[in-house]
């Protein structure tokens, strides 16, 4: 299985788009149209994260930012600058 260390904005920005999915599920369909904008501005700035010129848009990755997020694994994310790796 492939390590995918992403960077924490980029986790910041998947899960910000999930809590959104999980308000719009609420919501009745009158009244959306602001978290809908907001959600095709968080999938750009996600497809476009330059995190994905390193190693290329994959599904595979796609699929594992989606789990980081979810559950929020440290392991995931890559170490902030200065942290010490153990």
């Amino acid at each position: 299985m492939a390590h995918f260390p992403f960077p924490d904005d980029l986790v910041s920005l998947k899960r910000q788009q999930i809590r959104i999915y999980g308000r719009l599920a609420l919501q009745p369909a009158l009244g959306t149209a602001e978290l809908r904008r907001e959600l095709i501005r968080l999938s750009c700035l996600i497809s476009s994260h330059p995190y994905w010129e390193r190693g290329g848009w994959s599904t595979a990755g796609q699929v594992e930012l989606h789990r980081a997020a979810s559950t929020g694994l440290i392991s995931a994310r890559e170490p902030a600058p200065g942290a010490r790796s153990s």
